[in-house]
């Protein structure tokens, strides 16, 4: 029996979850192992939510067309992705999750078989990446534009005016984007980040990463990046070891002692992009992308970045490389011209 306060899926509050009316309709036994499939079976949060999503839409166009947990077959799974206005990789994302959940239901003799095993996603192959990258002049542009002192009113009675202080939101944002530019770190692992991920060793600082699949990565700091971090911790005092690192701050201006969110971060990406004179579609991704391809046109190797960048096959980091892509437009700018 649930206590009360405690999560039933780690990440996904039970309130946000029911349970599926064709789930609960299967009785209690069905009820329990549909939720223990993503408690027990998937660790990476992100990819709990993503299945919670896709698992909850299949439930929901099922019992538009009145079917049963026990009478769903490939004929509908298939029906239902042929009906859904997806791309490729997200489609193959729901048959992913499908799979994966009635795998699970047939394990524990919910289901006598799998209705999402043998249907065909779409054809997709990828060879370069599609998240919006920078050129390494628009990065330099972004960090400069970033504010890291502002103005404030002193009172009257200590003399009045204004005076310069330390922008505690600007410093914060400077260090973390720079952080993702250099490091080529996912941002889900630098919103993770807590001080005692950061120390110097030698006369060098060094980061304790935690990236995808729970990887703990050690990365060596530029010294941009190092000293824009420095420069932020050193304004916002943050000295416990347990205390994130990049916290969300309250109407004062004062942090919050809450980390930031991949949204928030996502937010303040945009809002600093826009107020710097670049394109809105840029995103945290763009600086992992962004710095490989800087890397690599300076020189970097394809195995130094795929271990920097923590990607298990180098065709994965090949992916970001948009050197190739930056030379196709270069070459249509400088040979085609209808005059």
């Amino acid at each position: 029996m649930k206590q009360p306060g405690v999560e039933i899926i780690p990440a996904v509050l039970p309130s946000d979850f029911p349970v599926p009316a064709i789930i609960a309709a299967a009785g209690d036994k069905a009820s329990e192992h549909f939720l223990e499939f993503f408690a027990a079976t998937i660790r990476n949060k992100n990819t709990r939510a993503a299945y919670v999503q896709a698992a909850a839409q299949f439930c929901s166009w099922c019992e538009e067309y009145g079917l049963q947990l026990a009478t769903i077959r490939p004929l509908h799974v298939s029906a239902y992705i042929e009906t859904k206005p997806l791309t490729a990789p997200s489609i193959k994302q729901h048959l992913a999750a499908l799979r994966g959940l009635f795998n699970w239901l047939v394990i524990k003799q919910v289901v006598p078989d799998n209705p999402a095993l043998f249907v065909k996603g779409p054809k997709f192959s990828r060879k370069i990446g599609v998240t919006p990258i920078m050129a390494a002049n628009e990065v330099r542009v972004l960090l400069d534009s970033i504010p890291t002192t502002r103005r404030i009113r002193v009172p009257k009675k200590h003399g009045g005016g204004y005076k310069e202080v330390a922008d505690i939101k600007g410093l914060r944002d400077r260090a973390a984007i720079g952080i993702m530019g250099y490091t080529f770190a996912r941002v889900s692992a630098v919103v993770g980040l807590a001080r005692a991920d950061y120390r110097l060793e030698g006369k060098r600082a060094r980061l304790r990463l935690l990236e995808k699949g729970s990887k703990e990565l050690l990365v060596w700091l530029h010294h941009e990046a190092e000293a824009y971090l420095d420069a932020y911790i050193a304004a916002a005092g943050i000295d416990d070891g347990e205390t994130p690192v990049f916290q969300s701050l309250d109407k004062a201006h004062k942090l919050t002692g809450e980390p930031l969110s991949r949204r928030d971060m996502l937010r303040m990406v945009k809002v600093r992009c826009t107020a710097a004179g670049l394109s809105e579609t840029f995103c945290n991704h763009t600086f992992r992308g962004t710095g490989m391809t800087v890397f690599l046109s300076n020189g970097g190797s394809l195995e130094a970045a795929q271990e920097m960048a923590n990607h298990a096959d180098p065709r994965t980091t090949k992916l970001y490389d948009r050197r190739k892509d930056l030379a196709k437009l270069s070459e249509i700018e400088r040979r085609i011209a209808f005059e």
